[in-house]
């Protein structure tokens, strides 16, 4: 079974990924199991999810010789213009705490009324092959911004992200639940739509 390389030291994030993905060809591992304590950085220079997700994807395969995955995720405020957008991981500074970005989105929407809190999450998934081939897919989820953190499943803004479908936000969904409507759920099964359609060609 051919090894797919997962570009991410966010363990939730892995962990998800590889729930998502249960059902591929592929041996899903992370750089860290290929190279322990290997410290990649790689500069977010792109203007774009997709052109951030492809350097990424890049650079793993050119350090690991392995088909590479890699995305960049975002979460987009209509009420603040986009914003945090492609800068949502670094937002509030490089070191903040996903509970720090949470209460920082939360002080710039105060006063700001439920119906005019619209967000929406985005996911570009980026998958890079030895020879420089690659695909790169999207997946979108619409919500609202939270009037507070709600929830303890998930990660970074899952508790200030409602849907008002479900009555929740992603933090107090189920991981399942949370799969088959998140962003990142969707760029997922639609890369390994393509992963697979690839494999069988």
């Amino acid at each position: 079974m051919r090894n797919l390389v997962i570009a991410t030291k966010n363990r939730g994030k892995l962990r998800e990924i590889k729930e998502i993905l249960s059902d591929i060809p592929f041996s899903i591992i992370s750089v860290e199991d290929i190279n322990p304590g290997m410290d990649i950085v790689i500069e977010e220079t792109g203007k774009t999810y997709e052109e951030n997700a492809l350097i990424k994807a890049r650079k793993v395969c050119e350090l690991t010789g392995e088909i590479s995955m890699a995305d960049d995720s975002g979460l987009e405020v209509f009420y603040l213009g986009g914003t945090p957008g492609v800068h949502t991981s670094r937002f509030g500074g490089e070191k903040a705490t996903d509970s720090e970005k949470n209460q920082k989105i939360l002080k710039m929407l105060e006063g700001v009324p439920f119906e005019e809190r619209k967000a929406r999450f985005v996911c570009a998934i980026a998958v890079v092959y030895p020879g420089g081939e690659h695909f790169v897919v999207r997946g979108t989820c619409n919500g609202y911004i939270n009037l507070k953190p709600e929830g303890s499943h998930g990660f970074g803004y899952d508790p200030i992200f409602y849907l008002p479908e479900y009555g929740m936000t992603t933090a107090q969904m189920n991981p399942e639940d949370k799969h088959k409507i998140s962003h990142r759920g969707k760029a997922l099964r639609l890369a390994a739509e393509e992963l697979k359609k690839r494999e069988s060609e």
